[in-house]
């Protein structure tokens, strides 16, 4: 995960409590609300640096599929 201020700071998995999802993500460009409706958070855009980004909210991490993410673009 991206931490641009340097502050340390990374979701520390807690069995039972942190959800350990791996989602296979095909672009770089992420969209994150936790799932479950009501019971989520709110949206969240993830950028994708190297090959996975974790939530800060809930902790799912969208690991960057094979041969995706090299996109052009600006």
């Amino acid at each position: 995960m991206r931490d641009p201020q340097i502050t340390g700071y990374s979701p520390k998995l807690t069995p039972g409590v942190t959800p350990e999802d791996i989602i296979p993500a095909h672009s770089r460009a992420v969209a994150c609300d936790g799932g479950g409706g009501a019971l989520g958070h709110p949206l969240v855009m993830l950028r994708i640096e190297g090959e996975q980004a974790t939530c800060p909210y809930c902790s799912r991490t969208y690991r960057l599929v094979e041969g995706a993410g090299h996109e052009g673009g600006h």
